[in-house]
């Protein structure tokens, strides 16, 4: 039985009324969005191309969206060898349950409300991942990663791409990078988390619930380190006090090590030269001074009316930096 198959030179729209249970999309240069759906058969349009074809064919539950000479296989390391110019503008509606595949270079991918496997590969080009509760796995060279509300655990492999998690509540987050920037926000609603974060010249910030439920152990070799959790213990040299309260620590091997809370999570973050924060959540709680029991805001704490104050920042603000932008780096 000849397999569906359709050829895509020009912008298009199709609809497949038998199941969809996987997806693979493969592109150069343009947009991959991929959303999950209840309801309804898969879709797909391709808008905005330019150059050779896409083929798309649906066989077996699998839809994949391709050009013919780029496989899966060897992804990262494909070079165009008639170097055609391509590009194209491809989205997709399927089955919150499939698996998705992404492989792209030089185009953007967003994945969202996917409830299966995903993995995403790709040389150059951002990928955002939002509300995925499937195994994640993500691939760059020099991409960087946006994962928000991920609730399945997730890999990331990257050259010098930078990841950024926010609102983490998966099971795992193991991250590896030469140079990219780690930033990771752990979500005090979500069960424990295993957290893995190695990079040579990277800088690490990770911000933990309050109270936080972890096993910690960090480790640079020249870069600086600071700390929000006195329950921490730190073998360095240069140890100081930072402005805003915290401790900190200057040039010189040093590591951070102890138990927070029962410690039933794991964090452990290692890097050569770059610098690791840990912050610290504010408390859970729609009002983190009481107000509801009858309690007040305690007098260092920010006016409610928008007027100034002079208090010094504490970690408990929102993770809107990169840790090159914390004064105690």
């Amino acid at each position: 039985m000849t397999e569906p198959t359709w050829t895509v030179a020009e912008p298009r729209k199709l609809v497949f009324e038998d199941p969809v249970t996987a997806l693979s999309v493969r592109i150069v240069n343009g947009a991959v969005n991929v959303v999950g759906v209840e309801e309804g058969p898969a879709r797909l349009e391709v808008s905005g191309i330019e150059g050779p074809p896409l083929t798309v064919t649906h066989r077996d539950g699998t839809l994949t969206v391709a050009y013919e000479d780029l496989p899966w296989h060897g992804f990262l390391e494909w070079l165009d060898p008639k170097n055609r110019q391509r590009s194209v503008v491809v989205s997709l509606a399927v089955p919150a349950g499939a698996s998705v595949e992404v492989g792209v270079i030089g185009a953007g991918a967003v994945v969202s409300g996917i409830g299966g496997r995903t993995a995403v590969r790709g040389i150059s080009g951002d990928i955002t991942l939002v509300g995925l509760s499937g195994t994640v796995r993500a691939d760059t060279v020099s991409g960087s990663l946006e994962a928000q509300g991920v609730t399945g655990s997730l890999g990331f492999h990257s050259v010098s791409g930078n990841l950024t998690v926010v609102d983490g509540s998966g099971s795992s987050v193991r991250a590896d990078s030469v140079k990219g920037d780690m930033v990771v926000d752990v979500d005090p609603a979500g069960k424990p988390t295993d957290i893995a974060l190695t990079t040579v010249s990277g800088e690490v910030a990770v911000r933990l619930p309050h109270p936080a439920d972890a096993t910690v152990e960090a480790n640079t070799v020249s870069g600086s380190l600071s700390s929000a959790f006195e329950d921490l213990r730190v073998s360095g040299t240069g140890a100081s006090p930072a402005p805003d309260g915290s401790r900190a620590w200057g040039w010189g091997a040093k590591r951070i090590t102890g138990r927070l809370g029962a410690g039933n999570g794991r964090l452990r973050a290692t890097t050569v030269s770059g610098a690791i924060a840990l912050l610290r959540r504010p408390p859970a709680g729609p009002d983190p001074y009481g107000a509801e029991a009858g309690g007040a805001p305690p007098a260092d704490a920010p006016p409610t009316d928008g007027s100034p104050t002079d208090a010094p920042p504490t970690d408990d603000t929102p993770l809107t930096h990169t840790p090159a932008d914390k004064k105690v780096l």
